[in-house]
């Protein structure tokens, strides 16, 4: 005999939030379990069949959802099928709040990926973030540095990036160097504006609490009581990832982030490329892996991922053969 789930909605609103316009988040369940009938009338939802506990228990995570004033729509409820199947519990991920951005909306990891990275950069000095376009990893890493600086965990905010050229050349941009690195940490500006109001960004800039700079402007330095954040290391050198890492000082905490399919490093000789084996025995030091189910940008970023992951996959066992 089928299981048989009877969920009762608190309120005809949150039905409606649950069901989506015309029914459309019900068909987009439907179709996700295709094993299991579900009938919605009035405040009720009957569900039947062999995964009917799974259904119910995606309902219940939507219920929460929308009593606590979240809009469904088909990214995030198709993330939270994704999540269901993967037999994770999506309120256990997303109740972690990090901070509140500059418009008041609630920073937190979305996905079970993106909350072992912040767990992560909470325990270790040094946490490696690494995965594709996408996944939140210098986002969350530069909202995790403001957490810090507003409680007084660390004295300033060092963001910086490797400028690597790619199809332009330096030396043809307008203005002077930091005009023309400029470009390339405008992602960072971006984040911290997005997190921090634009006048008070400005006046941290200006006072040195913050310091968005290229990866060259790093060396010869001692950085202590500082949250350090090096961004696309996939595009350092070896010799730059080493001059880095031994930068730091106490009181300090390092994360850096990368994405290894996308280097654009001369000779591709990229400092990320081989480093988790150098460094797997280094104490207070992990690799965080993210990967397509932990992009948050719009579905068809993490459906480029995948189709970008087969055929590498392929190519690969070409090279094989």
């Amino acid at each position: 005999m089928a299981d048989r789930v009877n969920l009762v909605i608190p309120r005809n609103q949150t039905m409606l939030g649950i069901l989506g316009m015309n029914d459309e988040h019900l068909r987009a369940v439907e179709s996700a379990f295709p094993e299991v009938a579900i009938t919605a009338r009035g405040n009720e939802i009957a569900i039947v069949g062999a995964e009917a506990a799974s259904v119910a228990k995606l309902f219940e995570e939507l219920i929460m959802l929308v009593e606590g004033g979240e809009h469904i729509e088909k990214y995030n409820l198709a993330r939270t099928i994704d999540m269901i199947k993967a037999n994770e519990i999506p309120s256990d991920i997303v109740n972690l709040e990090l901070i509140r951005s500059a418009k008041g909306k609630a920073v937190k990891p979305k996905t079970a990926g993106q909350r072992r990275y912040v767990e992560a950069i909470a325990k270790n000095v040094v946490t490696f973030g690494i995965g594709p376009a996408g996944t939140g990893k210098s986002y969350l890493a530069v909202a995790l540095a403001v957490q810090a600086l507003q409680q007084k965990v660390v004295n300033r905010i060092i963001l910086t990036r490797p400028a690597v050229e790619a199809g332009e050349r330096l030396g043809f941009l307008p203005g002077d160097l930091m005009a023309k690195v400029d470009p390339y940490l405008r992602p960072l500006y971006d984040a911290l504006y997005d997190i921090i109001e634009p006048e008070v960004t400005q006046r941290l800039l200006e006072r040195g609490t913050i310091e968005v700079a290229p990866l060259a402007f790093m060396r010869g330095r001692t950085l202590n009581s500082s949250f350090i954040i090096l961004d696309e290391a996939q595009n350092t050198t070896p010799e730059q990832m080493k001059m880095f890492l031994t930068r730091i000082g106490f009181g300090s905490k390092v994360v850096v982030t990368g994405d290894t399919t996308q280097i654009d490093v001369p000779n591709g000789r990229s400092g990320l490329v081989g480093i988790e084996e150098t460094l797997s025995n280094v104490d207070d030091l992990v690799f965080v892996h993210l990967g397509s189910r932990d992009v948050v940008r719009h579905p068809i970023v993490s459906r480029i991922v995948n189709a970008y992951d087969r055929a590498e996959h392929k190519g690969g066992e070409d090279d094989r053969e």
